[in-house]
């Protein structure tokens, strides 16, 4: 693949000022070659190993699916009428030359939703926290002459533990039905914390400014709702209208406990962001009605600015846009650096991962998947860039 700058073409109605310090993003032309399972957001241990959850495909000839319908159609599966998830390592120092190995998948319950899905994930002194959330109703949900991918956006579980890098775990101990942070995400009903992830503060979280792990997630409120609950796949896996923030002390006794954590809640009259104990108080971080999908955010130590990837994945299996945002400080003013229209064509679930941020922090590589449906609803999917597709795709780009 030949050099090339990515073209940023923001709608018109994008709310996001335009960064003073960064506004190109190059790809130079490397790119991975892992033909592997979706759903990858490494989380940088203190061993030197990137930790991930993974789904919906093979690690290892190891098979995960977190849908539970697809899965009870497999021969070989079909008494687990639940979804699974898997928990890999990537081991090296090369983003081209990874060895990329499976510890395992568990099963667990989506009921009343029809998938749960790995989210937040971190890795902190030796310890694993591995977050799942659930989808509904289908992975194939018709509607019409139109097919949509997980239209409802679930709640977030909570997280199992595991002390030894993922050998073994402690089980979640909240349901669907009773979830961390009691969210019902049914029918539709908008849901704020949904599919959070952590913030990505380098190697053993060694870049956290008070030693905290920090969340971001998609979601919505019922102000976007006037009249019940109509915007079909606007609350998604890839689709929604705000970004959440929240943080926690992790520790085992902590990680599944409400009670521990801190939401933001909006500001004092001079701009200090509040925190709040209390979720009923958590105000939304940022906001862009259809507009903000599946967040993440990364903490480039050399430039001190924190890069956030957000999709907007449209009708949730069609074309998709991802736009990065920057900003020297978790609580904002965040700015945008570049907003790629039909990145992918179709990519997903984009992160940053730190430990391939160069000394400069000018040069790293972007993580996402590609194109799972390329043809659905007859709508061709193209590789954009060249090396985009299904399973894990890092790219490396430049920022200036």
């Amino acid at each position: 693949m030949r050099r090339f700058e990515w073209k940023s073409e923001p709608p018109a109605e994008c709310p996001f000022p335009q960064s003073e310090s960064l506004s190109r993003i190059i790809f130079t032309g490397q790119s991975s070659d892992y033909y592997v399972a979706d759903t990858w957001y490494p989380s940088w241990a203190d061993d030197g190993n990137l930790y991930s959850g993974y789904t919906d495909g093979m690690v290892d000839s190891i098979f995960s699916c977190s849908d539970a319908a697809a899965l009870s159609t497999i021969p070989a599966t079909k008494n687990y009428p639940t979804a699974s998830t898997g928990n890999g390592v990537l081991i090296g120092n090369d983003p081209l030359h990874l060895q990329i190995r499976s510890l395992g998948v568990q099963f667990a319950n989506p009921a009343p939703y029809g998938g749960r899905y790995p989210s937040g994930g971190l890795v902190h002194n030796g310890v694993w926290y591995y977050g799942t959330y659930c989808l509904g109703p289908y992975g194939q949900t018709k509607v019409g002459s139109m097919v949509y991918n997980w239209p409802h956006l679930g709640p977030f579980v909570g997280f199992r533990v595991s002390k030894d890098y993922g050998r073994t775990w402690t089980d979640c101990p909240h349901t669907p039905e009773a979830p961390l942070f009691n969210e019902n995400g049914m029918c539709g009903y908008p849901v704020k914390i949904g599919a959070p992830h952590f913030v990505d503060f380098g190697k053993n979280m060694e870049h956290s400014p008070d030693g905290k792990a920090y969340l971001v997630a998609h979601g919505s409120d019922l102000k976007f709702y006037p009249v019940g609950f109509e915007r079909f796949a606007h609350n998604s896996w890839i689709t929604g209208d705000q970004v959440y923030l929240l943080r926690v002390v992790p520790s085992p006794e902590t990680i599944n406990n409400p009670n521990a954590y801190e939401f933001f809640a909006g500001r004092e009259k001079d701009g200090t962001p509040v925190w709040s104990n209390d979720f009923s108080a958590i105000q939304p971080l940022l906001e862009w009605e259809g507009s903000m999908g599946c967040v993440t955010v990364t903490y480039n130590a050399p430039l001190k600015k924190y890069l956030m990837a957000v999709t907007d994945g449209g009708n949730t299996c069609a074309k998709m846009h991802t736009y990065i945002l920057e900003s020297s400080a978790l609580t904002g003013e965040w700015k945008l650096v570049t907003y790629m229209k039909n990145f992918g064509e179709q990519a997903y679930f984009v992160n940053f991962p730190s430990k391939f941020i160069s000394d400069d922090g000018k040069t790293l590589w972007i993580c996402y998947s590609g194109n799972f449906a390329v043809n659905w609803n007859g709508e061709a999917i193209q590789e954009n860039p060249p090396g985009s597709h299904y399973g894990l795709v890092l790219q490396e780009i430049e920022l200036s």
